[in-house]
């Protein structure tokens, strides 16, 4: 199949990896896949830099000039399927495909578990102008139907699958802390993930201010707009000797196999994150919430430990219990990786996602 990919976002973090892995993923198999995104956009970077190929357009925002764009590429690269990651890239594409006389097929994929916006002009976009709804979660497909009517055959959840050989548990923590240039036996909390508001570090901050021992370090790894603000919260709770912030990291798995324990306290808009799986594949109690379809990952108390959202005293309490009941941290870690090495594969994913491909593909 010919596919394209598109990406209106400028941001980085699990949706655009995803987009990436799965390209690469579909090369493997002998598909012909571009990535559309921004002029400037890490995804177009990463992209150069993964071996993906890689094309910008002027698909940023609302506007003909992208319809317009979008339809000069289409017309001039005929396509089977375009996967369409996010609003104004979905728009675009729609409108543009009513312009041409070869219509490829649209896969709309929802990678969080925001609400849809229930209008007559939406209702068009994702039941008539796109031919398949790919979910991240099996809870977010649910909401489609259950909130916007869309039809449940036409949506399909396809959790986004890891490489368990790259995120594995390290025997060896303190070789791999030296690497990093770590504290040999410090307790380390940890998060991997991109800093925005709805990831709840901010209670993550507030129960490691509560909790925290002498020896009890944090490790906050990712960038984003929140990086500032979380900086002063850091000062004003008087964490900083305690506290590191790594900024964006290539190499996530080395990061999250120095950890004692890994923490996701998000609140909204999320599928399965990435960051769950990857944590649960390295064989780290977890402690989280149950939003959006992170209780189809997790399991509290069997591969977890699942707390409110908001609820800095119930993370706390979260933390105290993996801490002082090592046992219990070692049955919950070594449960998620099996369930995630189950349940979360990477050919898997890619399984699901030719299956909805060829289906929206035109009639020849």
């Amino acid at each position: 199949m010919r596919i394209l990919h598109t990406e209106a976002s400028v941001g980085w973090g699990g949706q655009e990896i995803r987009i990436l892995d799965e390209s690469l993923g579909m090369i493997a198999r002998g598909h012909e896949v571009t990535v559309a995104c921004v002029p400037g956009s890490r995804i177009h970077e990463e992209a150069i830099k993964r071996g993906v190929p890689v094309v910008t357009l002027a698909i940023g925002r609302k506007r003909l000039q992208g319809v317009c764009a979008m339809r000069r590429w289409l017309k001039a690269n005929p396509t089977d399927v375009v996967n369409t990651h996010s609003s104004t890239d979905s728009w675009l594409t729609a409108l543009a495909r009513l312009m041409l006389k070869r219509k490829p097929g649209i896969v709309r994929t929802r990678h969080i578990s925001a609400p849809v916006t229930d209008n007559a002009m939406t209702r068009w976009l994702y039941t008539k102008a796109t031919a398949h709804i790919a979910t991240t979660g099996e809870s977010l497909r649910l909401m489609l139907a259950q909130e916007n009517g869309f039809p449940l055959e036409n949506i399909t959840s396809v959790p986004t699958g890891i490489d368990p050989q790259k995120f594995a548990p390290m025997a060896d923590k303190r070789a791999v802390r030296a690497e990093l240039g770590l504290e040999a036996d410090a307790y380390y909390v940890g998060i991997v993930a991109t800093l925005r508001s709805w990831k709840g570090h901010q209670y993550l901050l507030e129960a490691f201010a509560q909790a925290a021992r002498p020896d009890w370090r944090l490790l906050i790894v990712g960038d984003g707009p929140q990086r500032e603000a979380l900086q002063q919260r850091v000062a004003e709770l008087g964490i900083q000797d305690r506290t590191t912030f790594t900024g964006q990291r290539d190499n996530p798995e080395r990061w999250l196999q120095v950890l004692d324990v890994f923490c996701l306290p998000s609140y909204a808009n999320e599928g399965v994150p990435q960051a769950i799986l990857q944590a649960m594949l390295t064989c780290l109690p977890i402690v989280t919430t149950p939003v959006g379809a992170i209780a189809e990952a997790v399991e509290n108390g069997v591969s977890a430990l699942i707390v409110p959202p908001r609820n800095s005293a119930a993370l706390r309490d979260g933390l105290l219990r993996l801490a002082g009941d090592p046992a219990l941290a070692t049955r919950l870690g070594a449960a998620a990786r099996l369930r995630a090495q189950e349940k979360f594969s990477r050919e898997a994913m890619l399984d699901r996602m030719e299956v909805v491909f060829r289906k929206a593909c035109p009639a020849p």
